[in-house]
């Protein structure tokens, strides 16, 4: 079968690209701005790119259409689509219908850590020679890539996101994933241009809830009321806690970051890692929960675990200038935000912190959560924001107004350049600048670094 999918260089439909033609598929697939890495993946892989979204790709008569949600009405294939009557279905539901049936699912969702908690999932199966099929919102060192496909392997693990499937289908991509085992990581409003308020994401993950099976089991965290309440609703399956007072708790970290798990009271192990953060513990026991119910002992994911080495785009070392650490971070929301430089400030002690942050989602472009964005900065020394003024990337909201209770410590910027100077001018030895945006922010990390050692 001939599938040409649209809006193929985002993350999700770039990985199904991927799976798709390890299914046996012929793909080729069309974007606006063709880009790295996804497009190096993809051409790697031997799958057609076509920049744009031209109404003459009717031509390529493909099988069926696959539709990313980042495409709308009045895009211009799209359209002849439709005036056409070809075939089209949305990304998910495509998954979902020809590559997850028969497949031990196991899907991790939440506002926050589904691709870290995804990636050590699918890391402590790999480490265990399972071998684990993937759909993942970003590459673990370990893993290599970020989706995988073996028809002969029945176990899969995917990042189930609560936005919607597509601009004709406008519940959340997870409820077509019909998982076996699912991780609830934790639930908080986010996705303004979505949903409304937080009981409107409370519904998509009761929907979630009601696809389990009676032989299933959902990991969820002790004390969340918004997934408290979801489970208010209705639960058929297996609940498994983990964090205070779950059936799965976290010792104290040493100076290194290596902590005990507790399984029942009982000392399982420990994970030898460096990875900061209570976050990242919470993260973890999340895995080894869902990683049991998929037969895997706690001492073998505890094994694993101790040879995780991250995500990138998750306090991610860029690297150092003449004494001034660059690191990269996928936060854009104010918990994941704060959590990050808590976690930093944790491993780093009195050092300074420059926060450099691009508020580039939607919900943080419309302002919905610009009011917690002072409280979630507090640990910075040096708050940097970037909005332009003009384009996709522009705020709704003024910078120098949203974080004035910061006073002489934040400054916001609508010019690249000038940020990067200005970040460069504050900069001393022994510094440590942490770049926040879920894009690539122009670019801003290579140019931090260059201009610091120049």
């Amino acid at each position: 079968m001939h599938l040409h999918i649209l809006g193929i260089c985002g993350t999700f439909m770039g990985g199904l690209a991927l799976i798709a033609r390890a299914a046996g598929h012929k793909v080729t697939g069309c974007d606006a701005g063709v880009y790295p890495p996804m497009s190096t993946q993809l051409s790697e892989q031997g799958i057609e790119l076509i920049e744009g979204f031209g109404a003459d790709q009717l031509a390529l008569a493909p099988d069926l259409f696959v539709i990313g949600n980042v495409v709308s009405r009045g895009n211009p294939l799209m359209e002849a689509i439709l005036d056409s009557g070809a075939r089209y279905v949305s990304g998910p539901q495509w998954l979902g219908d020809h590559v997850l049936p028969g497949q031990h699912v196991l899907a991790v969702a939440g506002t926050h850590g589904k691709t870290t908690t995804s990636s050590m999932l699918a890391w402590i199966l790999e480490a265990s020679d399972r071998r684990p099929n993937f759909l993942i919102g970003g590459i673990a060192p370990d893993l290599e890539v970020s989706a995988r496909f073996d028809p002969r392997v029945d176990t899969f693990v995917i990042e189930a996101d609560e936005y919607d499937t597509a601009f004709f289908d406008k519940r959340s991509k997870f409820v077509h994933y019909r998982p076996r085992t699912a991780i609830l990581n934790n639930l908080e409003y986010d996705h303004a241009d979505i949903f409304p308020d937080l009981a409107a994401i409370e519904t998509q993950f009761h929907h979630l809830v009601r696809t389990i099976p009676a032989s299933g089991r959902i990991v969820v965290p002790a004390g969340s009321e918004a997934l408290d309440r979801v489970l208010a609703r209705g639960c058929w399956s297996e609940t498994v806690r983990f964090g205070a007072e779950g059936a799965w708790r976290a010792g104290p970290a040493d100076a290194n970051g290596a902590f005990a798990v507790l399984r029942d009271g009982q000392d399982s192990g420990t994970v030898r890692w460096t990875l900061g953060g209570e976050h990242n513990r919470m993260n973890a026991l999340a895995a080894l929960a869902a990683a049991e119910h998929a037969g895997l002992p706690a001492a073998d994911g505890i094994a694993a675990l101790s040879r995780f080495g991250g995500v990138k785009r998750r306090m991610e070392l860029r690297g150092t200038a003449n004494g001034v650490k660059v690191y990269d971070d996928f936060a854009h929301h104010p918990t994941a935000i704060a959590t990050t430089l808590d976690g930093l400030r944790r491993q780093v002690g009195q050092a300074r912190i420059l926060a450099v942050l691009e508020p580039r989602s939607n919900t943080m472009k419309l302002g919905t959560m610009a009011e917690r964005l002072p409280a979630s900065l507090q640990q910075a020394d040096l708050v940097f924001c970037f909005g332009a003024k003009q384009g996709k990337q522009a705020l709704g909201w003024d910078p120098a107004v949203v974080l004035a209770p910061l006073g002489e410590r934040a400054s916001g910027f609508d010019d690249l350049d000038a940020l990067v100077a200005a970040v460069v001018s504050s900069a001393r030895p022994g510094d440590h600048v942490v770049v926040m945006s879920n894009g690539g922010f122009g670019g801003v990390h290579g140019k931090l670094l260059d201009a610091l050692a120049r």
